[in-house]
């Protein structure tokens, strides 16, 4: 099992932008092995996928909300998936969280449901503000 630590919230204005990071770490873990994904929780609401990568081949989904405005990447020499945040809405306020699961294989499936996921980070607050 791999442990998260996912960093790089704030406060922000309306059209602002922040860079979230995930860092992945672990015993004896192969990096390229997983798929990590992006989720968001709004208070009284569900958590949701926002994006996600594939780490071996770096195949990315993302939520229709955020396409154009937030990029998912991956730097494998820090073993860390960065949620690159722009043009931020009000709508975007939630605790972002970062997960991994050990699956190589890319699916869409891992955006839609948080529940193929099998380790989380503890979360990180994004807050705008209009």
């Amino acid at each position: 099992e791999v442990q998260l630590q996912a960093s790089g919230g704030g406060s922000v204005q309306a059209g602002g932008s922040l860079r979230l990071s995930c860092a992945v770490s672990g015993s004896g873990f192969t990096f390229d092995d997983y798929t990590i994904g992006w989720f968001r929780q709004a208070p009284g609401k569900e958590r949701d996928g926002v994006a996600c990568v594939t780490i071996s081949d770096g195949t990315t989904y993302y939520d229709d909300s955020v396409k154009g405005r937030f990029t998912i990447s991956v730097d494998n020499a820090k073993n860390t998936v960065y949620l690159q945040m722009n043009s931020l809405k009000p709508e975007d306020t939630a605790v972002y969280y970062c997960a991994a699961e050990r699956d190589a294989t890319p699916s869409i499936m891992y955006l839609v449901r948080p529940s193929y996921f099998s380790s989380w980070g503890q979360g990180t607050l994004v807050t705008v503000s209009s």
